[in-house]
């Protein structure tokens, strides 16, 4: 598929969505970004709720197709995720498919999957030890469960709309891993560029789910369904581990929150501030 030439950028405003409008470009990208809040140094971005459907329709319309980062990205009361990344992820669906967009990269996240255990023993792990993308689904917030229920929407606008997503269970995208846990499911933001344009830019997706992650030697999951769209990381974790673990040890199997996928979210997780 030939690289859509206008993107919508939803959550441009935020951490991931800054890293995102900075190097997206670079792949031949025009990009049309959108926020709940201002964009800093974006005088033109869309400043809009997702629900304001009428915002939505016109932010959408004549974009070849759109990475949808925008949501809460932390835990909340159910109300905030329901109205936030429920309901706007929905929004943005009918919007889309009003509009005749048919291609959406969609944030999901490791925290749809968070209470399944890691794998166990020395890393690298083998291909059979490591996590497949049919795992079941076992959210372990509010927050993870918004983003089981954006993997289904976009699986039913694909079977009834023809409309089609690269679900991405994004690990943790920063420009260096910041604990022992992260030196798993990093996705350094150079990564995570070329998988967002694989996912925009492969044919005939479907509906794709993937895991969002650098080449990582300490890597938990299986990135065979991102490589099969064209996904070729080019970054791992491990020059960051000796220093990590000399300041934090080693994951402890009791401890609940090294236990699991989803980290500290299954047993104390980060409260959204707004």
């Amino acid at each position: 598929m030939p690289a859509p030439r206008t993107v919508l950028l939803t959550g441009a405003a935020g951490g991931l969505g800054t890293l995102m409008r900075e190097l997206l470009p670079a792949y031949g990208y025009e990009l049309r970004l959108l926020d709940l809040r201002p964009v800093e140094g974006a005088p033109n971005a869309i400043t809009a709720d997702l629900a304001d459907k009428a915002a939505l329709r016109e932010a959408v319309r004549g974009v070849d197709a759109i990475i949808h980062l925008a949501g809460i990205s932390l835990e909340a009361p159910f109300e905030k995720i329901l109205k936030a990344n429920i309901e706007g992820t929905y929004n943005l669906y009918e919007a889309a498919r009003e509009e005749g967009v048919d291609r959406i990269a969609f944030a999901s996240s490791n925290h749809a999957v968070g209470f399944t255990p890691h794998p166990e023993g020395e890393a690298p792990f083998d291909a059979s030890a490591l996590i497949p993308i049919d795992t079941p689904r076992r959210p372990d917030t509010f927050y993870g469960l918004s983003k089981s229920f954006g993997e289904d929407l976009a699986q039913l606008y694909w079977d009834r709309h023809g409309l089609e997503t690269v679900s991405v269970r994004i690990g943790s995208c920063f420009a260096e891993p910041s604990s022992v846990r992260m030196l798993s499911v990093w996705m350094s933001p150079a990564d995570g560029a070329r998988l967002f344009h694989a996912a925009l830019t492969a044919e005939n997706v479907g509906h794709t789910v993937v895991y969002g992650s650098s080449a990582n030697t300490r890597l938990w999951w299986d990135l065979s369904t991102a490589r099969a769209l064209g996904y070729d990381p080019q970054d791992d974790s491990e020059p960051y581990a000796e220093k990590l673990i000399a300041e934090q040890g080693e994951l402890d199997p009791e401890n609940v929150a090294h236990a699991y996928l989803g980290g500290h979210f299954v047993n104390d997780p980060p409260i959204w501030p707004y």
